[in-house]
């Protein structure tokens, strides 16, 4: 079985609510976090695969079409991929909050999809996000979780960017292997 990185979008990957941009509803609110791409790289080369499982309640809500959302997935992962960052796939919820559905965090179901279609063992994968729903929808699933930000009390470990994450993630799932 394939080990993976899941890894929330907003505030994980890109700004969000920052002067610059308050929502990414086009891919020019699109602005990658400093040190995002080289996180993800650093990942690649540790993990089978990297995805991106992210709630997108704007859809829902009317404040942009699927469509929309799509073509930002599409240019996110191809920016990234210029700079040697690989997203393997992009799961998102958009669906309206409190819509009631099974896929949006703090639901497990999009990582738990994910885990079936590309054979990932979730004991031994990791969920990335900077709300408590993130981190509720990786234990859910059965993953480690890593918050961003200040504290979580339910995450495996705390940092305040996705660089710094990345380097323990890559030296706990390396423990984990030798002590098995």
């Amino acid at each position: 079985m394939k080990k993976a990185v899941f890894l929330d979008r907003d505030g994980v990957i890109n700004e969000v609510l920052t002067s610059r941009v308050k929502f990414v509803n086009k891919k020019s609110d699109l602005y990658f976090l400093p040190g995002v791409p080289k996180a993800i790289k650093k990942l690649n080369n540790a993990f089978d695969y990297i995805f991106v499982v992210t709630n997108q309640g704007g859809v829902g809500l009317g404040f942009m079409k699927e469509e929309q959302l799509v073509k930002i997935h599409e240019h996110m992962v191809s920016e990234l991929k210029k700079e040697g960052a690989i997203i393997h796939d992009v799961a998102y919820c958009a669906h309206k909050p409190k819509a009631g559905c099974e896929c949006r965090k703090p639901g497990s179901k999009m990582i738990e999809d994910l885990a079936r279609k590309y054979n990932v063992n979730l004991s031994k994968s990791y969920m990335v996000g900077d709300t408590d729903t993130d981190i509720m929808a990786g234990k859910k699933a059965g993953t480690k979780c890593v918050y961003l930000g200040e504290q979580d009390e339910l995450a495996d470990a705390v940092f305040p960017d996705l660089l710094q994450a990345a380097d323990w993630i890559i030296e706990d799932s390396t423990k984990n292997t030798i002590e098995k």
